[in-house]
């Protein structure tokens, strides 16, 4: 069942729920879990998971999560042995579950779906690789692509949803690494690249549509390192990661514009490392009102924030017990929803309303902790204007032009 949640309560030692250590089995019966990763609706969601014991006795299985329906409920889909931990699984549309494992010297793909009491397995093919990364599902919700970096070029494989098993449709010149898809047809991929001779990292754009051609996307300044984390569609919004102020900072630009990128003082916070992970879908035109969940990661674990670039604010929450970090997904109407799976609840998503942001005058004259949370609130204080950083040669509109 869904559980309502606006502030999810703390753990019983007063820290936000999330993160525990890999080798030690949850108190409360949480499954150690090896990643979450969604559809890109939402609709679906995948993780491979194991029950609590001594770490050789682990049997590791993909899981299944649907969560369009009016309950949560996860679905196992165990085979005749148990996975390698190191193993990834992604989540399609149709309710498949892409699985790539590592077989000595190549990688192995294939389709998992459930069959009344077992586990259908359709052997999609394999390519000869050492190490290969899925990335993102595609927003077309029926491709996934595997990125295999080396030394001198990355190659992108179409690893599901091709007609003859997994091909390499692009060659990308230095190492790469990252993948934010940048609109809702699954043609412009963005990739962190880092140039073959070596230099700084930047995001560039590759269009699928024109064997893999790439374009520059971020270029704040000639030797910053400079990094897409998020970006969304409809709204042209853009989360990166820069270093171009002087020290890495989380920054915003939109698609399509000339303006600067601009570096929020209340994304900046001491001793807490924050990723973005969903950004608030369908607001056309609109992406200074978009709210952005982060991740917080901090000594006490994991939380949650809200932000918004016109707010100027950052709203704290404890996250659910048992929460999946960096997991979530927004509904149109700005409700949060974190996955999370405990030993009271095996599927479970707490839902989290986006909070109002409070005029920075009035919000300076508040005291206590932050929202909902166990840290204090960045809202707290009012924040500091930042001079904004241009974003010089290759300004954000062009890469992802149409034909």
């Amino acid at each position: 069942m869904a559980a309502h949640a606006h502030g999810p309560a703390p753990s019983a030692d007063g820290a936000p729920a999330g993160d525990r250590p890999a080798g030690d089995a949850p108190a409360d019966g949480t499954p150690l879990t090896g990643g979450f990763t969604l559809t890109a609706d939402g609709a679906y969601a995948a993780r491979l998971t194991a029950a609590p014991g001594p770490p050789g006795a682990r049997a590791w299985y993909p899981e299944r999560w649907t969560l369009d329906g009016p309950e949560p409920y996860a679905v196992p889909l165990p085979l005749d042995q148990p996975e390698e931990p190191d193993s990834e699984v992604a989540p399609l549309a149709d309710g498949r579950v892409l699985i790539r494992r590592r077989v000595a010297d190549r990688q192995m793909f294939s389709l998992l779906y459930p069959t009344g009491p077992g586990t259908g397995e359709l052997l999609l093919g394999a390519v000869g690789r050492t190490e290969m990364t899925l990335l993102p599902p595609s927003p077309d919700g029926r491709s996934v692509y595997a990125l295999a970096a080396g030394e001198d070029h990355a190659s992108l494989w179409l690893v599901a949803g091709g007609a003859f098993g997994p091909e390499e449709v692009a060659r990308i010149p230095g190492r790469c690494s990252g993948g934010v898809w940048l609109d809702r047809a699954g043609r412009m991929l963005a990739l962190d690249r880092r140039e073959p001779g070596g230099g700084s990292v930047k995001a560039i754009a590759v269009d699928l549509g024109r064997q893999g051609e790439v374009t520059p996307l971020l270029q704040i300044a000639p030797g910053s390192n400079d990094r897409l984390v998020l970006a969304d569609p409809d709204s042209g919004l853009l989360l990166l990661r820069s270093d171009a102020p002087g020290h890495d900072r989380l920054g915003w630009g939109v698609l399509g514009s000339c303006l600067p990128v601009r570096f929020p003082e209340c994304l900046r916070l001491a001793d807490v490392t924050m990723t973005p992970f969903a950004v608030q879908p369908d607001q056309m035109l609109m992406p200074e009102s978009c709210a952005v969940a982060l991740r917080i990661d901090g000594a006490r674990g994991s939380w949650v924030g809200v932000w918004r670039p016109a707010g100027r604010q950052l709203h704290q929450f404890a996250a659910p017990l048992g929460w999946m970090p960096g997991a979530g997904y927004w509904s149109r109407d700005g409700v949060l929803r974190l996955p999370y799976a405990n030993g009271a609840t095996p599927c479970g998503v707490a839902l989290l309303e986006a909070p109002e942001d409070v005029d920075p005058v009035s919000a300076a004259g508040r005291t206590g902790a932050g929202e909902g949370g166990g840290e204090p609130s960045a809202a707290d204080t009012a924040p500091a204007v930042c001079k904004p950083v241009p974003l010089g040669q290759a300004p954000l509109h062009g890469a992802a032009r149409p034909d």
